[in-house]
């Protein structure tokens, strides 16, 4: 399992914007397009003083999977422009890691 991390941050005025942006149609058309392997997103969202950060976590089966997210230079950024309007800053680049293990809470 491969794990894409990315960091973007809006002023306080906008991360409601964004948010709702990420749910309702980013998220929504990541979802529509099928890539195989593609197994999930998440979002967190952290009120900083002056700026709020959000960070995606997204998992896919391998490298390939993420290359047909992302195209061949899978580090780069997928960031909409619409995205980009209301983010003050955002990585150009995502981290992927190799998830080596996983636990439940369930013992």
């Amino acid at each position: 399992m491969i794990i894409r991390i990315w960091h973007g941050w809006t002023s306080p005025s906008n991360a409601d914007i964004y948010e709702n942006l990420l749910k309702e149609e980013i998220f929504v058309g990541i979802q529509n397009r099928h890539i195989p392997g593609f197994r999930g997103i998440q979002l967190l969202r952290r009120e900083l003083k002056e700026e709020v950060e959000f960070i995606t976590i997204m998992k896919f089966d391998s490298l390939d999977a993420v290359r047909q997210f992302a195209g061949e230079d899978y580090e780069v950024a997928v960031v909409p422009q619409k995205a980009r309007t209301v983010l003050a800053r955002f990585d150009e680049r995502s981290q992927h890691y190799e998830m080596r293990a996983e636990r439940s809470g369930d013992g």
